[in-house]
């Protein structure tokens, strides 16, 4: 392991791991990046729901950046860290690594910052709970 991802992964569980399957892979043998995106967003959605209690959906993507590329049998590791809760709306910092060669090797592959807009039942934006925000 490198020491970037070591600092990424220590003390932290990932929020969503998966294995991309053959027919992710695109004609330079590396998986789509819309596959990683969408993973990225399922993790975001499941913290960004528990975080302000409710449905929520994406509204924005920024800095997003890849890295290196994912192979076909990594085991593909999405970590999310809150990074900041507004009034309706709340960016979550995902970070995907990338397990290699049976486990001897991790790569950070990509990494973005998700804003998520919280729902009330009419699907429209709601204020986050005080309590929600100061946690």
């Amino acid at each position: 392991m490198t020491e970037t991802t070591d600092r990424l992964t220590e003390c932290r569980d990932p929020v969503l791991r998966v294995v991309p399957a053959p027919a992710d892979i695109n004609s330079n043998g590396h998986i789509f990046g819309g596959w990683v995106l969408a993973q990225m967003d399922i993790a975001g959605g499941i913290v960004a729901s528990r975080e302000v209690q409710g449905p929520c959906a994406t509204v924005a993507i920024e800095a997003m950046q890849f890295l290196a590329p994912i192979l076909l049998r990594d085991i593909i590791s999405v970590y999310a860290e809150v990074e900041r809760v507004g009034r309706t709306s709340i960016a979550i910092r995902l970070d995907v690594i990338a397990t290699r060669d049976r486990g001897e090797q991790e790569v950070r592959v990509t990494s973005g910052l998700f804003t998520f807009v919280a729902l009330d039942d009419n699907h429209r934006p709601r204020p986050i709970e005080r309590e929600t925000r100061l946690a």
